[in-house]
């Protein structure tokens, strides 16, 4: 299965909540979160989250970091392949 398969089937409320029906496993995440898995699964690029946590969220910091991160525990806890990344669009 794809990363964008898994991550177009995980259960996303409003409230935050995430299911992974491949896992069962379930996590609770932010609005910045939310914002991220809605826009991998849009498949917008790397830059591109960053820009629209930027307009979203009216952030000026290092945003690179912590979208990379989010990555990062998305791969720890298996909803991308351990060598995924966003596409550099």
């Amino acid at each position: 299965m794809s990363s964008g398969t898994h991550l177009k089937d995980l259960a996303l409320s409003d409230t935050g909540f995430v299911f992974d029906p491949y896992t069962g496993a379930t996590f609770t995440t932010n609005a910045t979160g939310l914002l991220i898995l809605h826009a991998l699964r849009e498949g917008l690029s790397r830059p591109a989250i960053v820009e629209k946590l930027r307009d979203r969220f009216d952030v000026h910091g290092d945003v690179e970091t912590d979208v990379n991160e989010f990555f990062a525990l998305l791969r720890q806890h298996g909803v991308v392949p351990p060598n995924f990344t966003a596409a550099e669009k």
